[in-house]
C-alpha cells in the first residue's frame, strides 16, 4: 500500500472504528457512493480487525529477557525502571564491575520485534550520542552488546523533570522560562551543527535538574544529515517513531525531515512552556483528529490559550503572564509552527536570537518592524534612562524657582562635586604613567587614590570620608580587610566632628566597618560598633532605606555568628522587608535570602535552608543572571546543605560550579575562590580523595593565615579539615594536633556551634584511636552546648547521643550505651528522617552494640542496612559498615565459613572504591579482628 493511499485511508479508518455497526453500515455506504474503491478498502481493513479477536490485546514485543532489579547488564547492574517506549526499556543502573562508581540511565534495546530497522536506529543513536558533546545534552558514557547479546547505551542519568513540569512546580515568570527555554536551543543548535536532527523533541525529552540546567535526551530516531542510508523515517506507512502531538506536517505527511523539523517541534514545546497547553484544540482525542489538525488547523496563540485554560493559574497570574506573552513572543511562537518549512525560522539560532531580543526588549524579527513598533521598543528600553532624563529635567526647573535660598548650599555642593570629579579624573590619569603596556594593579591605583584624595580633598572632610568608604568597599570586595579597616578608622575619624553628615553616609560608614571586623574575626567588635547605629537606622527606614537594610544585614550577621540567632533573625528580616519595597534591588534580596538560608543552616533546619537558597538562586538567574558574585556563595551553601543530607552527586555538582565561577570572576588567590575550593575539598575527603583534599586545603591555609592571621575562624575551619584528613589517613599526632587547634581557635572566638562541632569532631577522632577515656568529656561538653542552642530533641543532639553510646561501648558500659543509642535513633529520626545518614549511622551503632550482646533482631537489622540501596558515598559507606559488623557477629556465633566470605567480598569493593584507604577501611579491619585474627586482611 503506497502512502498517498493511507493517507486517504487512515482517518476514515478511525472514524469507522470508533462506530458502532449500524452507523458504521450507513458510514461505509455513503463512502461506496462516493469511491467504491476506497469504501473495498475501508471494508477488508474492518473485516480484518473483526477476524483478529484477541490480537494485540498481548504483546507481540517479547519482553527483555534477565532484565530485573539486580540484574546485569554488561558491567552494569539494573537499579530500578525509568521507563518503557517502542525501543525498549531505560533501566537507573550502576557500574558494578569495580572500575569506578557512577550511576547511568541505561538503554537496552528491546528484542524480537518486527521491525527489522529498529536495531539499525539503535545503532545509529550510538554514533549519534557519540558525535555530541554538549553541557545541555545526556551524555553517552558507554556502548556495547553484553554475553547475551543483549545492546545497551549507557548515558548520563539525569535526576530532573520535564521542562513544563518544571517550570509549572515553581510558578516561574515568563522571561524565566524563556532563558530555561535557550538553554534547550542550544543544545538543539549544537546537535544541528554536527549535522544531526533529533526528530523527537517533546518536554519529556527535556529535563531539568534541581539547580536550573537542561538537559536534552533520547536521540533514539534522530536522523543524520552527512549520511545517505538512513533508513526508513518511520511515518503513517510504518510504525512511527515520533511523536504525533510534537510531529511536524511534514512529519505528519511522510515527507522528507530537516532542521526546520526541529524548529517546529520547539514551537510546541514553548507554547506549551508559555501556555500550559498545546497550539490545537482537535475535536476528538484520536490520532486521526491531530493529524489532521497538524496539517489544516491555525495553532492558537499562547497568551489566548493561557487566558481561555490557565489551568491551575490564580486568574491575576494568568492575565499578568498573558500580557508579558501577547505580542512579541505570540508572534515568535506562530512563526515557529508555520506549516510550510520555509515559513519557519530559518536556524534554532535564528529563534533563539529573536528570543533573546525579546528578553533586550528589543524589536524581533517575528514582527513587521514598522516605525511606531521599533519607536516603542526603544521607549521600553530606555524608560528609566528617559524617566531619569525627565526627572532632572523637572528637577532643575524646581531649583531654578528656589535658587535664590538655596544658593549658598549649592555652591557648597557644587564644589565638593567638582572636587570629586577632578580627583576621579586625575586617578585614571595616573593610568597613563604606568610603563606602556605593564598590566594595571588594582590596589596602586586604590593607593594612589588615596593620596591624591588626601592632597586634593584635604579641605572637604566629607568629600574625603566619601572617598575613603568608596575605596574601603573595593578594598572589601578585594579581601583586603585590613586594608579596608585602617580606611574606615580614617573615615570615621573624619565624620566624627562633622555636625551635618546625612544619615545615608553615616549608616553606611557603619555597615562597612562592621562588616570589616566580622571578616577579620572579630564578632563582638563589630556588634559594638554597629550596635548603636540600629537607632538611626530605624528612624530613617523611609528616607533611606537601603543603607538601613545594610546595616541590619552586617549587624544580623555578626549576631549569627556568635550564636545569637533570635536578634540575628529579627534584623535579616526587616533587611528582606526593606528591600522588597524599594525598587530595583534584587541583588539586595537574594542577599537577604541567603542569610536567612544561613541562618536556618546554623539553626538545623537543613530543609527550609534548601529551600530558601533555591529560591535565592531563582531569583538570582531570573533577575540578574547566575554570573553574579552571589551565585558563589548560594551554589556553596547548596553544596553545604546536600552534603549534610548525604547527597554527594548533588554536592559535588554545586561545589564545582560555584568554584568555577569564583575562577572566572575573581581568579584563583581571592577569598571567594578559596572558600569555594575548601567546599569542594571538604566533599572530596567525604568520597576518599585525602591526597587531594589536603593539597587543597593546605594551599588555602597558607593563604588565609597570610591575609587573616592564624586565630581567625576560617583558619580554625582549615585545621578542622586537615584533622579529620589526618585521622583518615591514619595519623594520629596530627590529627590530634590540628583538631586541638581548631577547638582553641574556636573556643575563643566563636563559644557556639562551631565549638560544639569542633569537639564532637575531637571526642570522635579520639574514641576511633582507642582513647574513649579522654574522648567522653569532649562529647558532653559538645552535647551540652548542642541541647543549650537547639533543645533537647535536635538531630544533631542525637548524632552526639550516638557518638557518647559508642564511646560507653567502648569502655563497656553497656547499659548506658544501648539507653543512649536508643534516643540518639528516635532523636535524629525525628529530626533529620528515617533515611538521613545520621539517623542511618544511630541505627547502625545501635544494632551492632545489642547484636554483640545477642540479639537476633539486632543481627536482621544490621543486614537490613547492608542491603539497602546505596544511592551515594555516605549510603555506601554505612552499607559496607553494616556488613562487616554483620559479618563479625556471626563469626563470633560461630559461621567463621560465612564471614570469611563476606569479608572477602568487601576486600574487592574496597580496593576499588577506597585506593587511598581511609578510617572506614581501619573500622571495617577492627571488625575483621575482632572476629578472628587468622581473617585479618594480609
Amino acid at each position: 500500500m503506497d502512502a498517498a493511499l493511507w493517507q486517504r485511508l487512515s482517518p476514515e479508518l478511525d472514524r469507522l472504528l470508533e462506530l458502532d455497526p449500524e452507523a458504521r453500515a450507513l458510514r461505509l455506504a455513503a463512502l461506496r457512493a462516493a469511491d467504491p474503491a476506497l469504501a473495498d478498502e475501508l471494508d477488508a481493513l474492518l473485516a480484518l480487525d473483526a477476524d483478529a479477536g484477541g490480537f494485540l490485546e498481548e504483546s507481540i514485543v517479547a519482553g527483555l529477557a534477565g532484565a530485573c532489579h539486580g540484574a546485569r547488564i554488561g558491567p552494569y547492574a539494573l537499579d530500578r525502571l525509568l521507563g518503557e517506549g517502542g525501543m525498549g526499556q531505560v533501566w537507573l543502573a550502576h557500574r558494578a564491575d569495580g572500575l569506578y562508581e557512577r550511576r547511568v540511565a541505561l538503554k537496552l534495546l528491546r528484542p524480537g520485534l518486527a521491525d527489522p530497522g529498529l536495531r539499525l536506529r539503535f545503532t545509529r543513536e550510538r554514533q549519534i550520542l557519540a558525535r555530541l558533546e554538549h553541557p545541555h545534552i545526556a551524555h553517552l558514557l558507554d556502548a556495547g552488546i553484553d554475553a547475551s547479546q543483549q545492546p545497551y547505551l549507557a548515558l548520563d542519568y539525569v535526576d530532573g523533570a520535564p521542562i513544563t513540569d518544571w517550570c509549572h512546580r515553581r510558578h516561574l515568570l515568563v522571561p524565566r522560562r524563556i532563558r530555561l527555554f535557550l538553554q534547550v536551543c542550544a543544545a538543539v543548535s549544537h546537535a544541528h551543527a554536527s549535522l544531526i536532527v533529533h526528530l523527537d523533541l517533546k518536554p519529556s525529552n527535556i529535563l531539568v535538574t534541581d539547580d536550573g540546567n537542561v538537559r536534552l535526551l533520547d536521540f533514539g530516531i534522530a536522523k543524520l544529515l552527512d549520511t545517505q542510508d538512513h533508513g526508513p523515517e518511520q511515518t503513517r506507512s510504518g510504525m512511527r517513531a515520533f511523536t504525533l502531538h510534537y510531529a511536524a506536517p511534514e512529519q505528519v505527511r511522510g515527507e522528507p525531515v530537516t532542521t526546520m523539523t526541529d524548529i517546529y517541534a520547539l514551537g510546541v514545546v514553548l507554547h506549551e512552556l508559555l501556555s500550559g497547553r498545546k497550539p490545537y484544540r482537535p475535536t476528538r482525542e484520536t490520532a486521526a483528529s491531530w493529524e489532521q489538525a497538524i496539517l489544516d488547523s491555525d495553532p492558537l496563540r499562547p497568551s489566548i490559550a493561557l487566558l481561555r485554560e490557565g489551568g491551575e493559574l490564580a486568574p491575576s497570574q494568568r492575565r499578568r503572564m498573558a500580557r508579558a506573552i501577547a505580542g512579541d513572543l505570540d508572534n515568535i511562537v506562530l512563526r515557529a509552527l508555520a506549516k510550510q518549512p520555509e515559513d519557519r525560522y530559518a536556524s534554532v539560532e535564528a529563534l533563539a536570537q529573536d528570543l533573546r531580543r525579546w528578553l533586550d526588549d528589543k524589536p524581533v524579527q517575528a514582527r513587521p518592524q514598522r516605525i511606531g513598533y521599533r519607536l516603542r521598543k526603544y521607549v521600553s528600553r530606555h524608560r528609566w534612562a528617559l524617566a531619569s532624563t525627565a526627572a532632572v529635567v523637572g528637577t532643575l526647573a524646581g531649583a531654578l524657582g528656589a535658587v535664590s535660598w538655596q544658593a549658598g548650599e549649592a555652591i557648597e555642593e557644587s564644589a565638593r562635586a567638582q572636587a570629586m570629579q577632578d580627583f576621579v579624573t586625575g586617578l585614571f590619569e595616573y593610568t597613563g604613567s604606568s610603563p606602556r603596556g605593564a598590566p594595571l594593579d588594582v590596589r596602586d591605583l586604590l593607593d594612589a587614590g588615596v593620596q591624591r584624595g588626601d592632597a586634593e580633598l584635604a579641605r572637604q572632610p566629607r568629600a574625603r570620608a566619601e572617598l575613603y568608604g568608596v575605596i574601603a568597599r573595593l578594598r572589601l570586595g578585594l579581601g583586603d580587610y585590613e586594608q579596608a579597616l585602617a580606611l574606615l578608622q580614617r573615615q570615621e575619624a573624619l565624620l566624627e566632628p562633622l555636625a551635618d553628615v546625612p544619615a545615608s553616609l553615616r549608616l553606611q560608614s557603619a555597615s562597612d566597618h562592621a562588616r570589616a571586623l566580622r571578616m577579620l574575626g572579630r564578632g563582638p567588635d563589630c556588634i559594638a560598633h554597629a550596635g548603636p547605629h540600629r537607632a538611626l537606622a530605624r528612624q530613617r527606614e523611609a528616607t533611606v532605606p537601603r543603607q538601613a537594610a545594610d546595616l541590619y544585614t552586617q549587624l544580623g550577621r555578626c549576631h549569627r555568628d556568635r550564636g545569637d540567632f533570635d536578634t540575628a533573625r529579627e534584623l535579616f528580616d526587616a533587611a528582606l522587608t526593606l528591600r522588597r519595597q524599594g525598587r530595583g534591588d534584587d541583588a539586595g534580596i537574594v542577599e537577604s535570602l541567603a542569610d536567612l538560608a544561613s541562618l536556618h543552616s546554623a539553626s538545623g533546619d537543613v530543609p527550609r535552608a534548601l529551600v530558601t537558597v533555591d529560591s535565592a538562586l531563582a531569583r538570582l538567574e531570573d533577575r540578574l543572571g547566575m554570573r553574579h558574585p552571589l551565585a558563589i556563595d548560594l551554589l556553596r551553601a547548596r553544596c553545604a546543605l546536600r552534603r549534610t543530607q548525604g547527597e554527594t552527586r548533588d554536592a559535588e555538582a554545586s561545589c564545582t560550579s560555584s568554584v568555577g565561577l569564583a575562577l572566572d570572576l575573581y581568579g584563583p588567590g581571592h577569598p571567594a575562590t578559596l572558600d569555594a575550593r575548601r567546599q569542594l575539598a571538604a566533599l572530596h575527603v567525604d568520597q576518599g580523595r585525602f591526597v587531594e583534599a589536603e593539597a587543597e586545603f593546605r594551599d588555602a591555609l597558607v593563604q588565609t593565615v597570610a591575609r587573616l592571621g592564624p586565630r581567625h575562624p576560617d583558619v580554625a575551619r582549615i585545621h578542622n579539615s586537615l584533622g579529620i584528613i589526618a585521622w583518615e589517613r591514619g595519623d594520629e599526632a596530627v590529627a590530634l594536633a590540628e583538631l586541638a587547634r581548631c577547638v582553641e581557635i574556636w573556643r575563643a572566638s566563636t563559644p557556639g556551634s562551631l565549638l560544639a562541632d569542633g569537639l564532637f569532631n575531637q571526642a570522635m577522632v579520639l574514641q576511633a584511636f582507642g582513647h574513649s577515656r579522654q574522648a567522653r568529656p569532649l562529647v558532653l561538653e559538645s552535647l551540652a552546648l548542642r541541647r543549650e542552642r537547639f533543645g533537647d530533641r535536635h538531630g544533631l543532639v542525637g548524632d552526639a547521643l550516638r557518638l557518647l553510646g559508642e564511646i560507653e561501648a567502648a569502655e563497656g558500659d553497656w547499659q548506658d550505651a544501648r539507653t543512649h543509642l536508643a534516643e540518639a535513633v528516635a532523636i535524629t529520626r525525628s529530626g533529620y528522617g528515617e533515611d538521613h545518614p545520621a539517623t542511618q549511622r544511630a541505627t547502625l551503632a545501635r544494632a551492632r552494640v545489642e547484636a554483640r550482646l545477642g540479639d537476633a533482631a539486632a543481627l536482621a537489622r544490621l543486614d537490613a542496612l547492608a542491603s539497602s540501596p546505596a544511592t551515594d558515598v555516605e549510603s555506601r559507606k554505612l552499607a559496607w559498615l553494616a556488613r562487616a559488623h554483620a559479618a563479625s557477629v556471626r563469626c563470633a556465633g560461630g559461621a567463621r565459613v560465612v564471614a570469611r566470605a563476606e569479608f572477602a567480598a568487601l576486600d574487592a569493593q574496597l580496593r576499588d572504591a577506597r585506593p587511598q584507604g581511609g578510617a572506614l577501611v581501619r573500622e571495617i579491619d577492627a571488625a575483621r579482628g575482632a572476629c578472628a585474627p587468622t581473617l585479618a586482611r594480609r
